[in-house]
C-alpha cells in the first residue's frame, strides 16, 4: 500500500498549517502558515479586516469539523508597536477576543518551544501586541522547556460594584463589572444555587448566556478610550473551593456559550481589581484561582495606575501551557462545508 504521507493535496486547495496547544485545558490553536494576509496599522485595524474579509477561514477553523464549539485560536501576525516581537489576533465561536490571558501564556509557549523565537533560560521575555495593548510574558524555562509563564496585562478596573439585574428564571441577579482585556460580569454561583462543576456545564451556559443577555439590555458598558472593547464579553461565576490555598474558584461562559476550561486568565485580571476595590488583597499578594476542571491560575496586583478616570490595577497571572498537536488543515473549495458549522 502506498503511503500516505506521499499525498498532497491539488493546488486548488488551501491549505492552513496551526500548531495546537492548552494553557491549563483551555485549548489554543495557533496559525502558523497559510493564512492570507491580514491588513492593518493597528491590530484593532487587522481585527476589522480580519473580520470583513476573512472571517469564513475563522469558522472553518474554530468551528466543526475541524474544530469545536469550545475551540479557541489565534494569528500570528507582524508587531505594530516599537520593541513588540509580535502581534496576536485571538478568535472564537463567536469572533474576535480583545484580550486573552490563556492564549498569552499558549503562544508564548509555543513560540519558544518550536523555536520560532530563542529561549533564554531562566527566563524569556515576550512583548506582544493585542487588541487591547501591548501584553509583556515572562517564561520559566528549565531543561529547554517552558515550565511556565506568567503575564503582565494591560490595565484592569472595577467598572460596578453590588449592581442588581432582573434575569427571567433566576431573579434579581447581584453582579459585578470589570475589566481585565476584555469586560466580565462577576457573578456569585452560590446565591443562584449553582454548583460549579464539570456536571454542572450546561445548566451554567444557559445561566451565564441569560445573565449577559440582560445586563447588556439593561446598561452600557464603556470602555475609557476604546469604541471596540466596549461590550460585556461574558459572565463569571465565581465560588468557594474546597482545595486548601485556594482562593476561588471560576467558571467563564463567554462570546457564544462557550465555557472556559481554564480559570480565564482576563478574567482572573479583572477579579484582581475588584479584590483590590474591596481591600480584600493588597499588592504583591499572591491569589490562587482554580477552573471548572481545577486547573489553576495565580494572580497578583503588581502595581496601580490611573486609567482614564478609573484607579486601576496591573495584573499579573500565571499559568502553564502544553503543546498538543502539529496540523495541516485542508480547505478543499468543493467541501459543502468547508467553512464549518456549529453545534451546541
Amino acid at each position: 500500500m502506498r503511503s500516505a504521507e506521499l499525498w498532497r493535496p491539488p493546488e486548488s486547495w488551501m491549505s492552513i498549517s496551526t500548531i495546537d496547544c492548552h494553557t491549563e485545558g483551555e485549548p489554543l490553536r495557533v496559525i502558523t502558515a497559510g493564512f492570507p494576509a491580514v491588513h492593518g496599522e493597528t491590530i484593532l485595524e487587522r481585527r476589522r479586516y480580519m473580520k470583513a474579509h476573512h472571517d469564513s477561514l475563522r469558522t472553518a477553523l474554530m468551528w466543526e469539523p475541524r474544530g469545536h464549539a469550545d475551540m479557541y485560536g489565534c494569528l500570528i501576525s507582524p508587531p505594530v508597536s516599537k520593541g513588540a516581537q509580535f502581534g496576536v489576533l485571538f478568535m472564537h465561536n463567536e469572533g474576535y477576543s480583545t484580550m486573552c490571558g490563556h492564549g498569552i501564556i499558549g503562544v508564548a509557549t509555543v513560540v519558544l518551544e518550536t523555536g520560532m523565537l530563542p529561549m533564554v533560560a531562566p527566563v524569556s521575555e515576550i512583548r506582544i501586541d493585542t487588541p487591547a495593548g501591548v501584553v509583556t510574558a515572562y517564561a520559566r524555562v528549565e531543561d529547554g522547556r517552558v515550565k511556565s509563564v506568567y503575564f503582565r496585562n494591560v490595565a484592569s478596573f472595577a467598572l460596578a460594584m453590588d449592581e442588581k439585574v432582573h434575569v427571567p428564571g433566576l431573579g434579581d441577579v447581584r453582579y459585578d463589572l470589570a475589566f481585565g482585556g476584555a469586560f466580565y460580569a462577576y457573578v456569585d454561583a452560590d446565591t443562584l444555587g449553582l454548583s460549579l462543576g464539570p456536571g454542572s456545564f450546561r445548566e451554567l451556559i444557559e445561566s451565564g448566556m441569560a445573565i449577559k443577555k440582560e445586563i447588556m439590555k439593561s446598561r452600557p458598558v464603556s470602555h475609557p478610550f476604546e469604541a471596540e472593547l466596549s461590550f460585556l464579553y461574558g459572565t463569571i461565576f465565581t465560588g468557594h473551593s474546597s482545595n486548601t490555598g485556594v482562593q476561588s474558584r471560576h467558571v467563564c461562559v463567554f462570546a457564544e456559550g462557550e465555557v472556559d476550561r481554564s480559570p480565564t486568565g482576563t478574567g482572573v485580571s479583572g477579579r484582581l481589581a475588584l479584590l483590590y476595590a474591596r481591600g480584600e488583597i493588597g499588592l504583591d499578594q499572591t491569589v490562587v484561582i482554580e477552573s471548572i476542571i481545577g486547573s489553576s491560575f495565580t494572580g497578583r496586583v503588581k502595581e496601580l495606575t490611573q486609567y482614564g478616570p478609573h484607579l486601576a490595577v496591573v495584573p499579573e497571572v500565571e499559568g502553564s501551557a502544553h503543546i498538543t498537536g502539529r496540523y495541516e488543515h485542508i480547505i478543499d473549495p468543493q467541501d459543502p462545508f468547508r467553512n464549518g458549522f456549529m453545534l451546541r
